[in-house]
């Protein structure tokens, strides 16, 4: 797969990366064991890059890659985001809010 630089820390990633809002659950219920056979096929065809936010599912998308990255592909780079939640959207936006919110990120991700 080709790959691009992600990023001003040089991260090389392939051009093609899972989104990965549907394992909040947002779109409709998906089972753990679906979302982790998802995962491993995008790793298994090569892809190395999952983008996520805190809001997917309130967390959810967050911890299930967390958990598949510690125990089978611990080379993904995963982007997540912040900023669309009731505590920051449209005008809420606090440095301790976003401290607390990567903090969170973070924890779930397990990074």
């Amino acid at each position: 797969m080709n790959t691009r630089r992600l990023g001003l820390h040089g991260f090389e990633v392939g051009e093609i990366g899972l989104g990965c809002w549907q394992f909040g659950g947002d779109f409709g219920p998906i089972t753990d064991a679906t979302a982790v056979s998802i995962m491993e096929m995008a790793t298994g065809s090569g892809v190395d890059f999952f983008d996520t936010a805190n809001v997917y599912g309130g967390g959810r998308s967050e911890e299930l890659i967390g958990r598949f990255n510690r125990f089978r592909a611990p080379g993904v780079i995963v982007a997540t985001k912040y900023g669309r939640g009731p505590d920051a959207y449209p005008d809420k936006y606090t440095e301790v809010g976003l401290r607390r919110a990567i903090d969170a990120s973070r924890q779930r991700l397990g990074v």
